[in-house]
């Protein structure tokens, strides 16, 4: 984070809202005028994954981990509107066999969070509908053929979700979200490769879009979250891994995960609070059983 805007928000303080949670598929939106910035780190890690259906551990990688540290900010255009961005930084590696990690800054990501509706729908609280539209893209030449080892898949995407809230008024919430997103094809440095039980003799591999929904739970106070979300990811298409060969970049990869998160705001210093987190692949395919952890720190005032 650079020094003028560390400082800005800093001296923002005494005007800042109460900080909230603020996600693609959450019902939380930045009021008007108000900046969120933060860092957060993130270690996940796995020895068992899915080679298709086939749940094993692989003594050429052993434990293989990935850790992150993502930049993240948001801004009110309206009480309605929303921008956001996010951008990391990667680092994976293995705990056995030859293969070394990957590290570099990976994927922006800009979107747009709007609400559409918000309406009383019972006594209890009120429905929110919203609807959010965004794009990625690699900013660094990464190269995607090593996965597990790649820091990303190297594909630009276009992605839409919309999500419908029940927010009650004692403060606890419901929502269901569902989003699509369109991938681009990718370039690999060779010129010739195998998938889905065919030879392709091209350097350019073709994408299967993704579908996924994120049901989640959870409680809300002023300067205190907690949320629970299960999400479910589906590849429209892609092969499986083969036999004891690595993972394709185009591999069909399909995951049911579980998270906890919650959110603090600091009392003495209202502008800033700390986020954690933790994650499990409980099913999949093509992809590691891998155990999550978060922590982050947010600050947010009037820039």
């Amino acid at each position: 984070m650079r020094q003028p805007l560390l400082a800005g928000l800093l001296l923002a303080a005494a005007g800042a809202a109460p900080l909230r949670a603020q996600t693609l598929d959450d019902a939380v939106f930045m009021d008007r005028g108000v900046l969120c910035a933060g860092l957060f780190f993130k270690h996940d890690s796995w020895n068992q994954y899915w080679e298709g259906r086939l749940k094993r551990t692989n003594g050429n990688v052993g434990m293989v981990t990935t850790r992150d540290v993502a930049y993240m900010g948001a801004y009110g255009v309206t009480d309605r509107v929303t921008l956001m961005a996010s951008l990391p930084y990667v680092r994976t590696s293995a705990s056995q066999g030859p293969l070394q990690g990957q590290k570099g800054v990976q994927d922006l990501t800009l979107a747009a969070k709007l609400r559409l509706l918000t309406t009383p729908f019972t006594s209890l609280g009120a429905l929110h509908v919203i609807a959010v539209g965004g794009y990625g893209a690699p900013v660094t030449d990464y190269s995607p053929d090593f996965l597990p080892l790649s820091i990303g898949l190297a594909n630009r995407r276009v992605f839409g979700r919309a999500t419908l809230s029940f927010q009650s008024k004692r403060g606890w919430y419901l929502n269901s979200s569902t989003g699509y997103t369109w991938r681009s094809n990718v370039r690999l440095n060779r010129s010739a490769y195998f998938t889905e039980g065919r030879l392709m003799l091209s350097d350019e591999v073709r994408m299967p879009n993704v579908a996924d929904y994120v049901i989640a739970a959870g409680y809300q106070r002023p300067g205190f979250l907690i949320t629970l979300p299960y999400t479910t990811q589906r590849t429209l298409g892609g092969g499986d891994i083969r036999r004891q060969d690595m993972p394709f970049v185009s591999n069909r990869m399909n995951f049911s995960k579980l998270e906890a998160r919650a959110q603090y705001t600091l009392p003495m210093f209202k502008v800033a609070s700390v986020w954690l987190g933790a994650s499990r692949v409980l099913d999949g395919r093509n992809v590691g059983q891998s155990t999550g952890y978060m922590a982050g720190i947010v600050l947010a005032g009037r820039p």
